[in-house]
């Protein structure tokens, strides 16, 4: 694998429960990682969801090969927050996975 593109240094995030200030549970997230990643963004749109507009993009996020990533949980990249929609990893080579993303109309 090409190290070179490997360049913005991203925060892998998976789903856990957190306690507010009264101690009452409530979901959030948690860092698992921050790896270093090639982030393409494919393509946006603009879309209208419950009465306002919305602007949204499709984005492949490549790390380094690693076993347990899920599309349960995200990525943040600057602050921009990308959901995982699907892990496709490199099974021959295992030397990266391709978390196929989206942004938008989310709360993260």
């Amino acid at each position: 694998m090409r190290i070179g593109k490997l360049n913005r240094r991203v925060s892998l995030q998976q789903p856990t429960e957190v306690r507010d200030e009264l101690g009452q549970p409530m979901p959030g997230w948690s860092e698992l990682a921050r790896p270093w990643a090639y982030v393409r963004y494919l393509n946006g749109k603009e879309y209208a969801t419950s009465g306002t507009e919305v602007s949204g993009a499709t984005a492949s996020v490549r790390i380094r090969y690693r076993q347990d990533v899920t599309a349960s949980m995200r990525i943040v990249h600057g602050s921009t927050i990308l959901n995982v929609l699907a892990v496709l990893p490199d099974e021959g080579d295992r030397e990266y996975i391709d978390l196929a993303c989206n942004t938008g109309a989310n709360d993260g």
